[in-house]
């Protein structure tokens, strides 16, 4: 194949709106900026369905959610025995038992659709986004080359709730959720992974068994047209910023929270928690703490809300416990704020030079270095025009849509 032809890429998402994930942002990039590139791009997605995506072409997977569903919630209006279809009655059951079946029936949904499509547009790859479902194994045998963006290995989500579950049946109900396994099986067979950091490749390699010559790393873009500084708009004294979901017990928000009362008393905490509906835990270790004056939950925000509250911060905080990549910290760093990181995971990687990172699970040590860089304006000004230097060298889409395109080539 030459090298400048343009490829017709399928790709698979089994929750693609942005607001329903990491999974939905990536595919939105990933496919408007390969449609920029000159490819001609389509999509499988599964519900929350995505936004118009710009010169995709969107064939959208219907999904009851039963997992999600009770009782008689359960019987679709236009089609009460539509539960007895064979996918249907096994994700329905499934789900009962506590396992978490949309990826892999969204798999086995997708592989029927693309038998169809296939025939019509003969697609040069399948890509598909962290669903890693056995429907992917049978997509091999249209004969073209499937790969799959993982952007960490589950197995990491599911050590990480035993680790905060203390009843036996609890364990139990988590490791059924989790669909590890299929994912290693699965993972370990497809032509080639795509990662978004070098440890989440020693992560992939350890616990799924994909050999490291089998995976390549194309970090995550951000988008500086909306992550950037905005002009005019002064930082708040005092005024720290959190992003991620309060109740994924990765995000290593109460480690931030048993920090707080070490930190300097005229520090305030901004948390953009897309409104987490359970706040039992955090609120009691609020109280216990006596924060409730000294940090605000914004809610669900715009990417513009979101935007000034970053112009607004004198510095970032990501405490993660594991991240495959940390696009807080990223986006943090294009807004071009000073970032506190827990060296979990990939965050070392991605923050650098823009940021102090320190011991991940150690709230003393993100205390003292909040007060450093709070009490050393010029040094946390210089950490925020590097964030910025770094994410325009290294953090883009382009690059990135390019470099999977070479990956593509390489089976093509």
């Amino acid at each position: 194949m030459t090298a400048d032809r343009s490829l017709r890429v399928c790709f698979l998402c089994y929750r693609g709106n942005p607001y329903s994930g990491g999974q939905g942002i990536y595919l939105k990039y990933v496919a408007e900026e390969m449609v920029r590139q000159g490819h001609e791009v389509h999509a499988i997605v599964g519900p929350p369905y995505p936004f118009p995506l710009k010169g995709v072409t969107i064939h959208k997977i219907h999904n009851n959610q039963y997992f999600i569903r009770k009782k008689l919630d359960i019987i679709e209006p236009g089609d009460p025995f539509g539960i007895f279809k064979p996918l249907n009655f096994y994700e329905y059951l499934s789900s009962r038992v506590g396992a978490f079946s949309e990826i892999s029936a969204f798999g086995y949904r997708a592989f029927s659709l693309l038998r169809k499509l296939h025939r019509r547009f003969r697609f040069d790859i399948i890509h598909d986004n962290q669903s890693i479902g056995y429907g992917l194994l049978l997509m091999k045998l249209f004969g073209i080359p499937v790969v799959a963006t993982i952007h960490h290995p589950l197995s990491i989500d599911l050590v990480n709730v035993l680790e905060r579950t203390r009843l036996f049946k609890n364990k139990v109900k988590t490791v059924m959720f989790y669909p590890t396994l299929m994912q290693a099986l699965v993972s370990r067979r497809l032509d080639h992974i795509i990662t978004v950091s070098e440890d989440s490749k020693k992560m992939i390699n350890r616990d799924f068994g994909v050999p490291l010559d089998r995976q390549t790393v194309v970090y995550n873009g951000i988008d500086r047209n909306v992550f950037r500084p905005l002009p005019g708009v002064k930082k708040k004294k005092g005024k720290i910023i959190f992003v991620g979901n309060i109740e994924d017990g990765k995000k290593g928000f109460v480690y931030l929270l048993k920090a707080m009362p070490c930190v300097d008393r005229k520090a305030t905490l901004t948390v953009v928690d897309g409104g987490a509906p359970h706040r039992k835990v955090t609120d009691r270790l609020m109280a216990k703490l006596g924060l409730a004056d000294r940090v605000e939950f914004t809610g669900k925000t715009s990417n513009e809300e979101l935007v000034h509250h970053y112009s607004e911060s004198e510095l970032a905080v990501v405490p993660s416990v594991y991240e495959g990549f940390g696009l807080p910290a990223a986006e943090a760093m294009s807004c071009g704020v000073p970032v506190v990181s827990s060296d979990g995971g990939a965050l070392p990687e991605v923050v650098g030079d823009a940021g102090v990172v320190v011991p991940a699970r150690d709230e003393t040590a993100i205390a003292e270095a909040i007060n450093r860089l709070m009490a050393d304006p010029g040094r946390a000004k210089e950490m925020g025009g590097a964030g910025i230097e770094r994410v325009k060298k290294h953090f883009n889409w382009e690059t990135a849509v390019e470099e999977m395109v070479a990956v593509y080539r390489r089976f093509t």
